[in-house]
């Protein structure tokens, strides 16, 4: 989860310091590939291929439905990490779904 929510303020950052996606076709391609080169993006992508072989051993000792709902800890520490490093509004909406969110992690693992 922290992998992963890593990964997607990395790329957040660098896409916001690349700008906006061009209008042309291969001006599109090549800002693309620029972003795609990035070490810091390239840093996402190795904590992405991480997570998934952190998953994987999770699922060798963890019922799937047990553990996927998990991931969604995932969207409370992204709209964390927007807040503190974006600027990103924590609205009330936002924090009604992220209540929400735990309070089906609790009830989704009771037994």
């Amino acid at each position: 989860m922290v992998l992963t929510s890593y990964g997607q303020a990395v790329v957040k950052w660098r896409v916001d310091e690349a700008g906006h996606l061009p209008e042309s076709l291969a001006a599109k391609a090549g800002f693309l590939l620029t972003l795609a080169v990035d070490p810091w993006v390239l840093s996402a992508a190795l904590a992405a291929f991480i997570a998934g072989l952190a998953w994987m051993a999770a699922l060798t000792q963890l019922e799937l439905s047990h553990a996927y709902p998990f991931v969604s800890v995932t969207f409370i520490l992204v709209l964390i990490m927007s807040a503190v490093f974006f600027g990103e509004s924590i609205t009330m909406p936002k924090v009604v779904g992220m209540g929400l969110i735990v309070g089906g992690l609790i009830v989704g693992n009771l037994r």
